[in-house]
């Protein structure tokens, strides 16, 4: 398996995507040069980005809706053995000591309302230093009361809005201060996992607001797959999944290309309903989905890395909420009680 997935490289800026719109060149946040120039404090943090090994959470962070739903199933995931790592069940969660930390953006949420873009690019910037440490905004003059979580020692981010206004700046801010944390996001999972299986036509179904950034392209672009061909498609509105399966079908004909893979950028489209479509016409055609593709690149980069705890208990996800202090600074809230 192809495991060049996580972090977006420089390059990214200078890139046009499969169908030729440019990627708009931006200059780095103000932000992440403050951050840099933090050396004793935020700067020092990020520094440190990376180096934790199995100790530490893994941070999910994105729009609640979809961030709760990816927890979960990490919690109930056993699809591999955990010894050596062969896709057979062997009755032991996948993660299993392991503790993630689900952040739902409530603060920024939802991203599909962002007019502007660099607000969103903050927003990873802002979330990917909280998951490093809670307590990272906190002033000295700030009186309330704050949690510290664990530190974390992987990203997820669930948006692919994230994948071009986001996750750029993140990898951006680490290469300046030395960090190395490694960050997964559906758009990469979803593309690699599809390449590495032989996909070269390949049809992105997803929303009007994700389309339109240009995320999926900009990405595609960047991975220099001569060989392949993407087309991002947003099926026609319906409430059953034979139509919109028919719909995008209809659209991808227009290419003249022979359809092998569908990337489903949805969190909700039922896919048992989809196969069982797409069996029903004949077609023959491989689904990947965030969810799916994110667990299993997960699993993957942490035993490549050796990031796992190694501790045989239950996983275990404690939900936050961002927000923003009484001072206007970002901070995590815990929700108990959601399980």
């Amino acid at each position: 398996m192809i495991k060049k997935y996580l972090l977006i490289p420089l390059s990214l800026l200078a890139l046009v995507s499969c169908q030729h719109v440019q990627v708009t060149p931006r200059p780095t946040l103000p932000m992440v040069y403050s951050i840099a120039a933090d050396t004793a404090g935020v700067g020092r943090l990020v520094a440190q980005s990376g180096q934790r090994g199995g100790e530490g959470s893994i941070a999910i962070i994105g729009e609640p809706r979809n961030v709760i739903s990816l927890a979960r199933r990490f919690q109930g995931c056993d699809r591999v053995d955990n010894v050596d790592g062969r896709t057979v069940r062997d009755s032991l969660p996948d993660f299993a000591g392991e503790t993630f930390d689900a952040i739902m953006d409530a603060r920024f949420a939802p991203y599909s309302h962002f007019q502007d873009t660099d607000s969103l690019r903050d927003a990873a910037v802002i979330n990917a230093v909280s998951a490093w440490d809670s307590l990272a905004w906190r002033s000295a003059s700030d009186l309330e009361p704050r949690l510290r979580k664990a530190r974390s020692k992987l990203l997820i981010y669930t948006s692919s809005l994230q994948a071009q206004w986001g996750l750029f700046d993140v990898d951006t801010l680490q290469q300046m201060c030395g960090g190395n944390c490694r960050v997964i996001s559906p758009v990469h999972a979803m593309l690699d996992e599809a390449y590495a299986a032989g996909a070269r036509s390949i049809a992105v179904w997803t929303s009007h607001e994700v389309s339109s950034s240009g995320a999926w392209e900009a990405v595609f672009a960047q991975k220099g797959w001569a060989d392949a061909h993407l087309s991002v498609l947003v099926p026609e509105s319906a409430v059953d999944v034979r139509t919109q399966l028919r719909s995008l079908l209809r659209q991808y004909r227009q290419t003249g290309r022979e359809l092998d893979a569908i990337l489903v950028d949805d969190y909700y489209v039922d896919l048992t309903l989809l196969r069982s479509e797409l069996k029903l016409m004949q077609m023959d055609i491989p689904i990947w989905d965030p969810i799916n593709s994110i667990i299993r690149v997960t699993y993957d980069t942490m035993r490549e890395h050796h990031m796992f705890t190694h501790r045989i208990t239950r996983p275990v996800v404690h939900y936050y909420e961002t927000a923003e202090s009484a001072e206007g600074k970002p901070r995590l809230k815990y929700v108990p009680n959601l399980d």
